[in-house]
């Protein structure tokens, strides 16, 4: 017995197409069966923030957490720095 691995993009038009004719295909006997198929796996998209930024953002949530942050009162921006 042969085992094969195929990756196909399933947004595209051949995809699409190969996957249609795969499942009615092998579908019909036992001589050509699909072992593994990513149907139900969830899609992880692309994010449209940078990793540099998602790291900042992650380090300073740690820092919210930790208490290492400074509260700034929208009403006396110098004095809650300390600046007046």
């Amino acid at each position: 017995m042969t085992t094969i691995t195929i990756k196909i993009n399933e947004r595209s038009k051949k995809g699409k197409a190969f996957l249609e004719f795969a499942k009615t295909f092998f579908a019909e006997g036992k001589d050509v069966e699909i072992v593994k198929s990513d149907d139900k796996k969830p899609k992880k998209e692309k994010s449209i923030y940078s990793d540099a930024f998602i790291a900042k953002m992650k380090k300073a949530e740690e820092n919210i957490k930790n208490g290492d942050c400074v509260t700034i009162d929208p009403n006396d921006v110098w004095g809650s720095l300390g600046l007046k």
